[in-house]
């Protein structure tokens, strides 16, 4: 029978998420069957949900995908309708504060014993795990990680450039951008359009000035921090990356350009892990490209963090909760998470999977290595343009500053550091 939960409950975030002690001993008597919502639908994404759900079915369960194409804003339009029907799916793709947010107008199961049992929290860096516990309870898991300040290296562009250093300072990559231009390139840095796409080249930028600035200004939203001068240099950069742009871009998607990037008409795109399994799955070669981390002015690793999640929704019915134990089993195994990020081009989770094998690219390899060593040195930081340093109407202020100024080359990035600062503070 589904839950109810009201529309007073929803929008005013005041019911608590509740345990559900009977899930740790899903009955093994039902056939385990699964609800899940998620934006996965096609190329690699859809392929890898697709292939999560054959193994589901391989253990005897019956896979229940929804897919909902598009924008996070969409995907959660639709979870919104269900919960306030009362008929939430068993599981739903959700990430970053957005977990915490949403728990608080809908039950969630405690996912603490079947946890424990993997040992999956000696496996997962601290911060993530914060995130999927809020209130100290488990009730959502990271499925995959991506780095969203990664470099990918159009070889054709490298070669015209006559460059064969990866940069690793911002003076390097800008260093870089200048050969490629001077070499040919027409268009030094790969770009699409979206708010994300620009949100992604600020938070770069900033992150690879100062992780500590980034952290303070971006995760804590300190007010000094919002207004210090680590902010202006990376609208400073901005400038810079944008002016490498193809102007005559607009609101598209970055891997309408793929084909612009490999053949040497764009040289470098800053984009998450993700861009592997898009360029991979559109037919192009590990020799088209190289994949290394994005610039830190201090020369150790700055990992912008990326997770993708479920989160877990109270029911009632034997069968979903089997289904659940039975998904929560399925995220936190190495063979799942391997295959998961083989197909994607994301990295595990689990920092125990080896990853020197076949079916890993260098690029993964060094997007793990990188995560292990920003870990060691504090310069893993949580992503702003992919919602996992801020709920989304704080990232929407930000980013809207951000995009604005992208486009609108006449604002200077002193105007543009006052503008970010009072976005926050009319935004608290």
């Amino acid at each position: 029978m589904p839950i109810t939960t009201t529309r007073r409950q929803l929008l005013a975030g005041s019911a608590a998420a509740l345990a559900l002690p009977a899930f740790a001993r899903a009955q093994s008597a039902v056939k385990p069957r699964l609800t899940a919502i998620s934006q996965w639908s096609a190329g690699s994404d859809g392929a890898a949900i697709t292939a999560l759900g054959k193994k589901f079915e391989e253990k005897g369960g019956v896979w229940q995908h929804s897919p909902v194409p598009g924008f996070t804003t969409e995907m959660m339009n639709k979870l919104r309708a269900q919960i306030m029907a009362g008929d939430p799916p068993a599981c739903s793709q959700l990430k970053g504060p957005e977990i915490a947010a949403w728990s608080k107008i809908a039950p969630t199961v405690d996912l603490d014993a079947v946890v424990a049992a993997a040992g999956y929290e000696k496996v997962v860096a601290p911060d993530l795990a914060k995130l999927h516990k809020p209130g100290g309870k488990w009730i959502a898991l990271p499925l995959q990680i991506y780095s969203t300040n990664m470099l990918f290296l159009s070889k054709r562009a490298m070669d015209k450039a006559k460059a064969d250093k990866i940069p690793v300072t911002w003076a390097e990559f800008n260093d870089l951008a200048e050969k490629m231009k001077a070499g040919g390139v027409p268009y030094p840095i790969a770009n699409g359009g979206t708010r994300a796409d620009d949100g992604q080249k600020f938070e770069a930028a900033l992150a690879g000035i100062s992780p500590t600035a980034y952290r303070a200004a971006i995760m804590n939203l300190d007010k000094k921090a919002l207004e210090g001068p680590e902010i202006k240099a990376a609208f400073v950069q901005v400038r810079k990356i944008a002016d490498w742009m193809d102007p005559n871009v607009g609101a598209q998607h970055f891997s309408t350009n793929l084909k612009r990037f490999v053949d040497g008409d764009m040289g470098v795109m800053i984009m998450g892990g993700w861009a592997q399994g898009v360029l991979r799955n559109a037919g192009f070669k590990f020799e088209d490209f190289i994949i290394a981390p994005g610039p830190s002015d201090n020369s150790k690793p700055v990992f912008l963090l990326n997770a993708d999640a479920f989160i877990f929704w109270q029911r009632k019915e034997p069968d979903l909760q089997a289904g659940q134990t039975l998904m929560a089993q399925l995220v936190m195994d190495p063979a799942i998470q391997t295959m998961y990020s083989q197909i994607t081009g994301s990295i595990p989770v689990r920092t125990d999977v080896d990853l020197s094998g076949e079916g890993w690219s260098d690029g993964q390899r060094r997007t793990a290595a990188a995560l292990k060593d920003a870990i060691a040195s504090n310069q893993a930081v949580l992503s702003l343009a992919h919602n996992m340093a801020q709920e989304n109407g704080m990232t929407a202020a930000i980013i809207d500053v951000i995009t604005e100024y992208v486009k609108n080359k006449t604002i200077k990035p002193e105007q543009a550091a006052i503008r970010l600062a009072d976005a926050v503070e009319s935004s608290r």
